[in-house]
């Protein structure tokens, strides 16, 4: 197998995991939905083991299969970014090198939990978990913005002293949900010496970090709007902010829906999306998750109507 090289731009959908009733993934609901996702032009990266894909209720062997999976089915035709969601250094460093051997072509580093109590105002810690995943690996690294609400937050002054310290970090996965944060990250990411990729994953307001500036899309939200999210990203590059405007109006509803509070119930929503057009067949869910309301899924009837949104 040729693996394409890593190009850290453009649209990057973080896809979604379905489970069985019992709990088990759902291995062939999976692969329907990255095929889905592989089959739309224009997209230049798929990324697993991510928030979307409820990394946190899996077992390492479940990620270990599901990266598996996605490699399977993206067989080369695009690169294939891991997510490393461990709160111990060492531990996230273990993860980084199976993830390697796996055949993963870059890695999504969350933040570590244990920097909860005010990481952010202890840049240090970070530049040192980062510091021992980028030794066990040599695979571009894609650090994980977290909104600016969260104690997991980085500084902008942290964010750019960890880029600048740790030169394979590639890019960064930007969701602060701040526009302000969002246009100081960026200036300072391009004032230093080399490249780093801001890709936003600010789904509420993606229109105008995008207008901002932005490398490319990096976002759970693409796995339902994965072919708008390619033309938004068109659109706006082209400087037509007319159709940009035009499709983000069909994208609105949805983010809105999907990602009002509770934020947590965020992903479960996109996953009964995905089911209500038929891209799976369930939206089963791990604990402590539940079940979407019947009033809910009412809700998301309503804006999948009001997007026009059908399942290639």
């Amino acid at each position: 197998m040729t693996r394409s090289p890593l190009s850290i731009s453009g649209v990057i959908p973080a896809h979604l995991q379905p489970f069985t009733a019992d709990g088990r993934l759902d291995e062939a609901n999976l692969r329907k939905h990255l095929r889905a996702l592989l089959d739309v032009s224009g997209i230049s990266g798929i990324t697993t083991n991510a928030h979307a894909s409820e990394t946190a209720t899996l077992t390492q062997d479940e990620r270990a299969r599901q990266l598996d999976i996605v490699l399977e089915e993206a067989n080369g035709r695009v690169p294939v970014i891991a997510g490393i969601y461990e709160d111990g250094s060492a531990k996230a460093a273990t993860a980084a090198v199976r993830a390697q051997q796996a055949g993963a072509d870059g890695l999504l580093v969350f933040p570590s939990a244990v920097l909860d109590g005010g990481g952010y105002q202890r840049p240090e810690m970070a530049r040192r978990h980062f510091g021992e995943i980028a030794s066990a690996t040599d695979l571009p690294l894609i650090a994980f913005i977290y909104p600016n609400f969260s104690a997991l937050r980085f500084t902008v002054d942290g964010i750019t002293e960890l880029c600048a310290e740790i030169d394979t970090i590639a890019a960064v996965k930007e969701w602060s949900n701040d526009i302000v944060i969002y246009e100081r990250t960026r200036r300072a990411l391009k004032s230093l010496d080399r490249d780093v990729a801001v890709l936003s994953s600010f789904s509420r307001s993606l229109f105008s970090s995008l207008c901002v500036g932005a490398d490319g899309i990096l976002s759970g939200h693409g796995s339902i709007v994965a072919s708008l999210h390619v033309r938004l990203w068109e659109a706006v590059n082209k400087l037509d902010l007319a159709e940009a405007r035009r499709v983000w109006d069909q994208i609105w509803p949805l983010a809105e829906e999907c990602y009002k509070e509770p934020l947590l119930d965020g992903h479960n929503r996109m996953k009964n999306i995905l089911a209500l057009t038929g891209g799976i067949d369930d939206a089963y869910v791990r604990s402590p998750l539940q079940p979407l309301s019947d009033e809910e899924r009412a809700a998301l009837r309503v804006v999948i109507a009001e997007s026009g949104l059908v399942h290639a």
